[in-house]
């Protein structure tokens, strides 16, 4: 049976384009096109498509709104196709993201090879309909969240170490966006260790993405500079690895690097965790959050072998549960959690006594 699409995008030549590339292939069928984000939403409630690609800027109702609606009361996978040069559009696209939105494309610019872009479309159209997804994670977390506590682990019983962590590492992918915001939500601005963070963003979407994090809680996000020293301003501060670089901890110093790619993802989670693996296993805590694929993995394992705490996102609260999924059947997570139960744990390896509560 063909995959079921819904294009919704507001310029018509724009439109038409995603619609005859999407009909040059017999696994696809375009069931509608809508040219704002309130027909996008209609269409969607009254066809049930199998993905959604999805335009930013749309009249009536934008792009992000459109995406926050349908992730809540239809939740279906969503394409981003957007342009890439524009801050405001960036901003927008990570909006999308962090309100469930599967992943995005860039929108055909010149100087691409003949049929490159169109083969990337549905390549990535195939790819995210058979992800599974979940209800809007704000909605759902928000119903889901009992009014009692919660046992940080399966057995009810959070982990005792003789020392608390001097810091914590954070890697994840598909759907990774709005848990990050979730989690950097939650924690307390006075937050004592420094928060090393990798999410897989391909260019040139990464671009303005630490600078768009750094407006959503009150923890300052950025991306480091190539030899400067982990330790110097202590915590309250979120390190995220810019695209198209390795981000590694070496003698105590941050590093960029290279090539070459890991699990075909440049920045790896693999290689942020290996790293501090060697450095300071002991003393970190390390969290592996939604994503495709494997990546994080065996740096989780690596870091639990060294002795420090180690944390999986839970299938529940998972966009996608292949990351920490593969993490589990290591062996490499202590411990299982739901995504609200995540800052807290954070917070108790870190000294404290307890987050604020995912918002």
């Amino acid at each position: 049976m063909a995959i079921r699409v819904l294009v919704a995008e507001d310029s018509l030549t724009v439109r038409k384009r995603l619609v005859e590339v999407l009909g040059e292939d017999p696994e696809l069928k375009v069931v509608g096109e809508a040219a704002d984000g309130k027909q996008a939403i209609e269409l969607c409630q009254r066809l049930r498509p199998d993905v959604v690609t999805l335009d930013m800027m749309m009249p009536v109702m934008t792009g992000v709104a459109a995406a926050e609606y349908i992730m809540a009361y239809c939740p279906t996978p969503i394409l981003v196709v957007s342009a890439s040069t524009n801050r405001g559009e960036l901003f927008r696209t990570y909006d999308a993201l962090a309100a469930g939105a599967i992943d995005v494309l860039d929108k055909p610019t010149r100087g691409e090879p003949d049929g490159a872009w169109e083969a990337r479309l549905r390549s990535a159209v195939k790819l995210i309909s058979r992800i599974k997804v979940i209800t809007h994670p704000r909605a759902k977390l928000a119903l889901a969240a009992p009014a009692g506590p919660r046992p940080a682990s399966p057995s009810g019983a959070v982990p005792e170490r003789s020392a608390p962590a001097r810091l914590v590492a954070i890697g994840g992918s598909t759907g990774s966006p709005a848990a990050v915001v979730d989690i950097l939500r939650a924690l307390p601005p006075e937050f004592p260790a420094p928060i090393l963070l990798v999410i897989h963003i391909n260019e040139p979407f990464g671009a303005a993405f630490a600078e768009w994090l750094d407006g959503q809680s009150e923890l300052r996000v950025r991306y480091p500079v190539d030899g400067e020293p982990l330790w110097r301003e202590g915590g309250g501060r979120v390190l995220m690895a810019p695209p198209g670089k390795h981000l590694v901890l070496r003698g105590g110093a941050l590093r960029l690097v290279g090539g070459p790619e890991r699990h075909s993802c440049i920045p790896s989670v693999d290689v942020l965790f290996e790293s501090i693996a060697l450095e300071v296993g002991r003393e970190t805590v390390a969290c592996l959050l939604t994503g495709m694929g494997r990546d994080g993995a065996l740096g989780l394992q690596a870091i639990r072998r060294a002795g420090g705490a180690t944390i999986a996102q839970d299938e529940a609260t998972s966009a996608v549960f292949g990351m920490p999924r593969e993490a589990i059947l290591l062996g490499a997570a202590e411990q299982v959690l739901p995504l609200p139960q995540i800052a807290s744990a954070l917070v108790a390896a870190t000294g404290g006594r307890g987050g604020q509560g995912a918002r």
